[in-house]
């Protein structure tokens, strides 16, 4: 009961926040509308240093469901998760090598100084030290962001990413691409997490993912099994309650097995996820109010190259 008291508080305070004033764009193709936040560092819904800035998703809907939203129940614009969407995390360079008072840096989100610290801390906050530039690019269908980070210890690059609703097609698409600038090689890895709120419904055993290989997990979840390709729960998680397999085996290096469906069986909704390059690994996490499969896709980009790499999200629906 406490929990409970807990959460619609959370709620409550969540609700009084005035999400107007963030900056955000809305697109749509007819067929899916969806809500993004915008990249800004004084003013933006998400100013932490886990995540890439540039395609926050709040809202997306297609035939009357709506598949991203908020998961998490305390907001801080500067915590490591409050975030929505298909957001993602890229590892972040020279830290290993820069001295204390150093710069690193992560993709999407700018440099920071090295504190003294043991081992970076992915789930801390680090103050930006240098934002780099942002622009923006609207249109009806899609934003275009574009980020550019100069001179970081031999460091350059410029990164685009462009969500687009595709014309005619339940169907959006994250196209990305990265130059280096720069005289160092840029080598790092990205995944996308995947925040995934179908109709804000309890993750549970309505709850479904499925993958294009069958999987080999260690360790067994009480909450959760694997059956074959596919992902099913044994009943309703709570609050404070998650499934996690850090390290799912049994992909190959084929584009083919980066290929994931989440449905819920109650809200008889589903999305397909695809991408162009291979999986490098991967790994599953939920919570009570988000499915999350975890694609990951190796980078390793010399000086003057680019590398470019393409999401694909179609969404459906499903009769009985």
């Amino acid at each position: 009961m406490i929990l409970a008291v807990l959460f619609l508080d959370s709620q409550m305070a969540w609700a009084q926040i005035p999400q107007a004033e963030f900056p955000q764009a809305e697109i749509s193709n007819g067929l899916i509308t969806a809500k993004l936040y915008l990249p800004d560092a004084t003013q933006g819904y998400y100013r932490g240093s886990r995540f890439d800035w540039a395609g926050v998703i709040p809202e997306l809907k297609y035939k009357g469901h709506d598949y991203f939203g908020q998961w998490f129940t305390n907001y801080n614009p500067i915590s490591h998760d409050a975030i929505c969407g298909p957001t993602e995390e890229f590892s972040p360079v020279n830290y290993e090598q820069a001295p204390v008072g150093g710069e690193f840096f992560r993709i999407g989100i700018g440099s920071f100084k090295k504190p003294q610290e043991n081992r970076f801390n992915r789930f801390g906050y680090y103050e930006l030290y240098n934002p780099g530039k942002w622009t923006v690019k609207k249109s009806k269908d899609g934003v275009v962001f574009t980020h550019v980070l100069k001179d970081i210890d031999g460091y350059s690059y410029i990164y685009e990413k462009k969500v687009r609703l595709i014309k005619g097609k339940p169907q959006m698409v994250l196209e990305h691409k990265l130059k280096n600038t720069g005289e160092k090689t840029i080598q790092t890895d990205v995944y996308n997490h995947n925040f995934f709120t179908i109709d804000h419904r309890t993750t549970g055993p309505n709850s479904v993912i499925k993958f294009s290989f069958p999987l080999i997990v260690s360790g067994e979840s009480p909450l959760a099994r694997i059956n074959g390709q596919q992902i099913e729960y044994l009943r309703e998680l709570t609050t404070r309650e998650n499934v996690q397999w850090t390290d799912i085996q049994g992909h190959t290096k084929s584009i083919k097995d980066y290929d994931f469906r989440l449905e819920n069986n109650q809200s008889r909704a589903g999305v397909r996820i695809t991408c162009d390059r291979p999986l490098s690994s991967l790994i599953f996490w939920s919570a009570v109010k988000t499915q999350c499969p975890e694609p990951y896709t190796d980078i390793n980009i010399q000086p003057g190259k680019t590398f470019t790499w393409t999401v694909t999200y179609d969404f459906y629906t499903f009769d009985e």
